[in-house]
C-alpha cells in the first residue's frame, strides 16, 4: 500500500497523502496512520466502523426531521461524515478544517462536493470557529474528530472546548467525539465532557478493535427505553444503511 503525495501543506501543517488498497482509499497526514477512508465504488457511504458510530446522534433524532437539520464536523478527515450528511441525509452540514490541503485532497480524491446552498467547508481553527456567534445554538449533530498526524490524542480536549461545543447545539442537539489515541486518558476526557454537558448526558460505545472510543453527549439528557432505541435503530437501518441495531449491543449511558 504505497502512499501518494497530494500536496505539501504550508507552514507547519503536515503533507497530505492517500493510498489505495482492496477497493478502499485512505487519507494520511504524512504518516502511516489512517485519518479517514472511502470505498472507491461507494464514495458517499461510511467505510470505517468508528465513523459509522459517530452518526449515533440519529438514535435521538426524529427521522422525518433529519433533512431540516444542521450538522457540523470539527475535523474533515476524508470527508466521510460531511459527505454522508450532505448526500445521504440531505442535511445542511458545515465542516471546519485547519489544513487547506486536507480540503483540497477531499475535493480531488475523496469526492467531497463543492460548497452549495447546503454544504459549507470552512478553512479555520475549530477552537476559534465554534465561537462564531452564527453557529451558536443551531447545530443538531456535532461530530468532533480532531487529531494531528501522529494520532496521539485529541488536539482539542479541554472542559472549555467542550463547553463551547455544548453552546453550539440546538435544543435537542447531540455531540459525538472520537477519543482514540495512544496517549489519551479516556477517563480524563470523559470528566471534561461531563463538566460541560453533565454526567447524565453521556453515552458511550465500547472501543472498536482499532481502539476508537466514541462518546455521545446530549444537550438535554434523555433516557429512551431500549425498545424505543431498537425501533429508531430499525428506521436508521432501513433509511440510511447504517448498522444501528448492532450499535445498541455496545452502546449505553455512562451513569
Amino acid at each position: 500500500m504505497a502512499m501518494r503525495n497530494v500536496s505539501a501543506a504550508a507552514g507547519e501543517l503536515p503533507e497530505v497523502n492517500f493510498s489505495d488498497a482492496g477497493g478502499v482509499r485512505y487519507l494520511h497526514l504524512g504518516t502511516e496512520w489512517v485519518q479517514g477512508s472511502m470505498l472507491i465504488d461507494a464514495p458517499f457511504a461510511i467505510e470505517l466502523e468508528y465513523v459509522q458510530r459517530m452518526m449515533a446522534g440519529l438514535l435521538f433524532t426524529n427521522a422525518a426531521s433529519v433533512p431540516k437539520k444542521r450538522a457540523m464536523q470539527l475535523g474533515l478527515g476524508s470527508g466521510a461524515l460531511t459527505k454522508f450528511c450532505h448526500k445521504k441525509l440531505r442535511m445542511t452540514p458545515t465542516a471546519v478544517e485547519i489544513n487547506t490541503q486536507v480540503i483540497a485532497a477531499c475535493r480531488g480524491w475523496f469526492k467531497l462536493p463543492r460548497d452549495d446552498a447546503r454544504l459549507q467547508v470552512i478553512a479555520a481553527d475549530a477552537a476559534l470557529e465554534i465561537c462564531n456567534p452564527q453557529h451558536r445554538g443551531r447545530i443538531d449533530l456535532l461530530h468532533v474528530d480532531l487529531y494531528d498526524q501522529e494520532a496521539a490524542g485529541p488536539v482539542l480536549d479541554s472542559a472549555a472546548f467542550y463547553a463551547d461545543c455544548h453552546a453550539l447545539l440546538a435544543e435537542d442537539g447531540v455531540m459525538t467525539v472520537n477519543l482514540f489515541g495512544r496517549n489519551t486518558s479516556y477517563a480524563q476526557s470523559l470528566k471534561k465532557i461531563a463538566e460541560a454537558f453533565g454526567p447524565q448526558a453521556l453515552w458511550a460505545f465500547r472501543p472498536t478493535r482499532e481502539g476508537n472510543a466514541v462518546v455521545l453527549a446530549q444537550r438535554e439528557p434523555s433516557r429512551p427505553t431500549r425498545d424505543t432505541l431498537l425501533l429508531q435503530a430499525g428506521v436508521i437501518e432501513s433509511r440510511w444503511d447504517l448498522p444501528a441495531r448492532k450499535w445498541l449491543r455496545v452502546f449505553a449511558p455512562l451513569v
